[in-house]
């Protein structure tokens, strides 16, 4: 039989799923994204911690080796340069454990994807 998933039901709960340094890069990345929007609804979302507001802003998660940070694709696109020494997936970047956590850079992926989902919000609110 398959063993049941942990569910869980706050980043809170999350993050202390983890060892220490992990619980550590985890709080960084938390920090960063409420510093850069604070009006951010945070919640649990597939199983990762996620911010949102006027939709879902970005998601993030602890792997074996890595932070995954998932601002979705276009988050990832304004940001290709910068981004450019990280693995990426179609929507996600990878943080490496030995390597510093890039908090300014998270910082503008989540302004920019706030400013995204506002325009997206006021567009829809014209209609």
């Amino acid at each position: 039989m398959d063993e049941e998933k942990v569910q869980f039901h706050s980043i809170d709960e999350y993050i202390a799923s983890f060892p220490a340094d992990v619980q550590e890069r985890l709080q960084a990345v938390r920090a960063v994204i409420k510093a850069a929007a604070p009006e951010a609804e945070e919640k649990i979302s597939y199983q990762m911690p996620t911010f949102a507001l006027k939709g879902n802003l970005v998601h993030f998660a602890a792997h074996k080796k890595h932070i995954g940070f998932y601002p979705l694709p276009s988050g990832l696109e304004a940001f290709k340069d910068e981004l450019a020494l990280y693995e990426q997936g179609k929507g996600s970047v990878q943080f490496p454990f030995d390597k510093p956590l890039p908090l300014e850079l998270i910082r503008k992926i989540v302004q920019a994807r706030l400013t995204e989902n506002l325009k997206k919000a006021e567009k829809k609110g014209r209609r």
